[in-house]
């Protein structure tokens, strides 16, 4: 009985660990989003699942989901999001 009462725990460590670490972000916010709703600490659990507490929509914004102004044409060339080219040195 002991023995599977202490297996239980070590695979829900290990599933929560899992879930923690190697889950994508979109999921973690699921899961936390879902816990919270079921009267769990949503703040805790964003803190543990590593990610930002949300509303729930999924955008993990709460706030900026409202309609924002039409950029203008006059608008600088750094509000585009930047790229990052990364070079791949061959050795051979």
């Amino acid at each position: 009985m002991w023995q599977q009462v202490i297996v239980f725990v070590i695979v829900a460590a290990a599933a929560l660990h899992f879930c923690t670490k190697y889950l994508p972000a979109a999921w973690r916010q699921q899961i936390v989003y879902a816990l919270s709703k079921r009267g769990l600490d949503q703040n805790k659990l964003a803190k543990i699942f590593n990610t930002k507490s949300s509303c729930g929509s999924g955008c993990s914004s709460c706030g900026s989901c409202e309609t924002t102004p039409a950029a203008s044409a006059d608008a600088p060339p750094s509000s585009t999001p930047r790229q990052r080219v990364i070079k791949l040195h061959v050795q051979r």
